[in-house]
């Protein structure tokens, strides 16, 4: 049960760093410092977007309109640190 666990934070500490990766891609398109015409950089872009927008999409619907302003990976990061805490103090003790 427990390397079950380890396995759990292990996926969401990766996923806390594509939510990361993929907020700072998207300023870097914004801000054109990137190309989007580049292939690797277009594939990356589309890879975070793929694995990132099915969490952050239900966010982003229930925020109210900050004015171009996201912040729903902030919030899915909060949530995952939640589960991890949660996961830490209260089901790890238990586990033998």
């Amino acid at each position: 049960m427990r390397a079950i666990l380890d396995i759990i934070n292990i996926v969401l500490d990766l996923y806390v760093w594509l939510l990361i990766a993929s907020a700072i891609l998207s300023w870097l398109i914004a801000f054109n410092v990137v190309n989007t015409r580049n292939g690797f950089v277009a594939s990356v872009a589309e890879f975070l977007y793929k694995i990132t927008e099915p969490v952050l999409r239900p966010i982003r619907n229930i925020m109210p309109n900050f004015g171009g302003l996201d912040i729903s990976p902030i919030i899915v990061i909060l949530i995952i640190m939640f589960v991890q805490r949660v996961i830490a103090y209260y089901i790890y003790p238990n586990v033998i």
